[in-house]
């Protein structure tokens, strides 16, 4: 009877294992979706504007309501699941994803618009945390989960890149409500999908839930993400539209922290980031953003206003960016067992610095060859460094924390893409604007000189509307400012890449996948011989076993290969 008990646990062991990868791909392609839809919306917003002829605040909040709910819910949704269950919270995302993108589809005002969008963030804030949480129950061995987070990154940099041009071709060939409504049917496949085949996990039930937390956790982030918005939209510091929502923001943050430390069942394990590797990757994750989304953003605008390429041009110019960091996720496993969590993160910052400091050499005149080679060393530097910080921050949470560690991750990605367009952005503006200052000298109204200084595309306008040489001269002056910002803007980006270089030598210098290493973040992991030698089925801490007969069959295995935990000590060196 033992022998046939044996068998049969080792068979399901095997089973789990296999359908590990099926959890995997379950979780990118949601993923995939929700990154998408955080960047399909960009080339669509002309459209948007010519038919619902929204207000300029308006049609600000059609684009930022998504990214801004999204965000200020990541820690409230991630720390949910945490104590409700995570494929809970996650197929409650996707229901709300797809009815809110049938909401965005037939909007026919800009409040139905925005209220869409909003619940898009939603949903994106159940789906993000929750497939992050999820990947690290499902892959407790350290190697196998280097592996899949390097597929999830690259799934992740896909879905933003690919966005524009999704979007760029339904335009120009439908409605721009078909960008949105391409998420219905595949919501409609993966919400089945995913009941069946994802497992459910919890961490510790130690204690309630601070509710109270949660929403101070939410309305701080989105008091700091909205000004720091407005700031890269270029409304003054000193502006109480901006100042009020940071100030207010960051007050909340720090009483969140506080609250975090006095109780005994937090929401956030503040001493997560007492561990300098833990710190050190959130930080790493905000600069690697904050440069990807700002130069990306300036990449755009060349495309489009300097070499006049169409959307759909500019998404494919940007396809080998996407091209390489699929290359740096794929291999991201291997190259961190060799060259360790420091180096490979620093080498990334590094990498990047270097191809943004080659996009210098741009001019006004379009270099295919250099703007190519440029792209895929930043697609593949950043995606590197990404990989490295994310596997060493999930890496040095507890299991049972998961949902809370993702939701930091997550939040500090938002935060590094907010802070990128709003710093990048404020150099490109402080940079661009004194080119245009000496217009008046040679004859061009005062007025359409300080119009066109606001940005380039309003420079077009402006110059369209004058005519002749001297729309002529606005246009040339304007271009040349708008390359001469461009240069110091990247020029500031490169340095700034190269302090996350400095600040990645906090970093392991090797990947430990001892068994003792794991054993400190999981100590209730149970090995599947002890688990049979009891009675049942492996589990991670706080798991809760999926009932059988339920069709899905996949307590999240603990297990860990003897010959693998024999030899990690090798293999890390």
């Amino acid at each position: 009877m033992t022998g046939t008990s044996t068998a049969v646990n080792r068979l399901r062991a095997a089973a789990d294992g296999a359908n590990r990868w099926v959890v995997l791909v379950v979780l990118c392609f949601s993923l995939l979706l929700v990154a998408l839809d955080a960047t399909v919306l960009h080339v669509a917003v002309p459209a948007v504007t010519e038919d619902l002829r929204p207000s300029a605040v308006g049609l600000l909040w059609i684009v930022d309501a998504y990214p801004l709910v999204c965000a200020s819910l990541l820690i409230l949704f991630g720390t949910l699941g945490d104590r409700i269950g995570r494929r809970r919270v996650l197929l409650i995302g996707y229901a709300l994803f797809g009815a809110a993108s049938a909401l965005a589809a037939t909007a026919d005002s800009q409040g139905m618009l925005i209220a869409a969008r909003a619940l898009l963030g939603v949903g994106g804030a159940m789906i993000m945390p929750a497939t992050l949480s999820i990947l690290r129950q499902v892959f407790p061995n350290r190697r196998e989960r280097a592996l899949a987070i390097g597929v999830w990154t690259a799934v992740a940099a896909v879905g933003a890149a690919t966005g524009p041009v999704i979007g760029g071709f339904l335009v120009e060939h439908y409605w721009w409500g078909s960008v949105f409504l391409i998420n219905i049917p595949l919501m409609a496949l993966i919400l089945p999908l995913g009941r069946w085949l994802l497992p459910e996990s919890r961490g510790g039930d130690d204690g309630p839930w601070d509710v109270l937390g949660a929403l101070m956790a939410a309305a701080g982030v989105l008091g700091v993400v909205l000004g720091i918005k407005r700031i890269g939209g270029g409304e003054g510091l000193v502006d109480p539209a901006t100042l009020v929502p940071l100030f207010l923001g960051a007050a909340l943050l720090v009483l969140f922290v506080r609250r975090q430390k006095r109780r005994t069942h937090p929401l956030i394990d503040i001493s997560m980031f007492a561990r300098p590797a833990f710190t050190t990757s959130v930080g790493c994750i905000v600069l690697a953003m904050l440069a990807l989304v700002g130069l990306e953003l300036i990449a755009v605008q060349y495309l489009q206003l300097v070499l006049g390429l169409s959307p759909l041009e500019t998404g494919l110019r940007l396809l080998p960016l996407t091209f390489a960091a699929m290359a740096a996720g794929a291999t991201g496993s291997y190259t961190l067992r060799r060259v360790g969590p420091r180096r490979m993160v620093g080498w990334g910052f590094v990498l990047t610095a270097a191809s943004v400091l080659l996009l210098t050499l741009m001019g006004q005149h379009d270099r295919p060859a250099l703007l190519t080679t440029a792209f895929v060393l930043l697609g593949f530097g950043l995606q590197s460094t990404l990989f490295g910080a994310y596997e060493s921050m999930l890496s040095e949470a507890p299991a049972e924390r998961a949902g809370g560690a993702a939701a930091i991750g997550e939040t500090s990605y938002q935060l590094g893409a907010g802070m990128g367009i709003a710093l990048l952005g404020s150099v490109m503006n402080a940079a661009y604007a004194p080119g245009l200052s000496r217009l008046h000298e040679e004859g061009v109204p005062a007025s359409a000189g300080s119009a066109a200084s606001h940005s380039l595309g309003e420079a077009y306008q402006v110059a369209g509307r004058l005519g002749g040489p001297m729309g002529d001269l606005l246009r040339d002056t304007a271009r040349h400012a708008f390359m001469q910002g461009l240069h110091i803007t990247l020029l500031v980006s490169a340095g700034l890449l190269l302090l996350g270089a400095l600040a990645a030598l906090r970093l392991p210098r090797v990947m430990d996948c001892s068994t003792a290493a794991d054993s400190r973040r999981e100590p209730s992991a149970a090995l599947p011989e002890q688990a049979a030698a009891s009675g049942g089925p492996a589990r991670g801490p706080g798991q809760r076993e999926v009932p059988a007969g339920r069709g899905r069959g996949l307590p999240l295995p603990a297990r860990r290969e003897p010959a693998e935990a024999a030899g990690s000590g090798r293999a890390a060196r």
